[in-house]
């Protein structure tokens, strides 16, 4: 019979690597929220001047959240990966 082992995403490095995975999502959702704003490939810094006070704020938030939680559950499946 096989014994038991405790997932890779339970210890101190898997959690260390997981934190990693999403400083990188963030910081990849920052940079594309800023080349969208700044290069305007589709008039996308004038629909957030638009949008009111708070529109640039909803935009880079909602980019930066999408991006690091893929990056964190990409991360996550290559950790548990890895111990196969």
């Amino acid at each position: 019979m096989r014994t038991r082992k405790t997932s890779g995403l339970l210890t101190p490095s898997g959690i260390l690597g997981l934190v990693g995975h999403a400083g990188m999502g963030v910081a990849m959702g920052l940079a594309f929220a800023l080349i969208l704003i700044v290069m305007e490939p589709s008039g996308i810094a004038t629909l957030v001047e638009h949008s009111g006070s708070q529109g640039l704020t909803v935009f880079v938030g909602s980019l930066v959240l999408t991006f690091a939680i893929g990056a964190t559950l990409t991360g996550a499946v290559f950790i548990m990966m890895e111990d196969n």
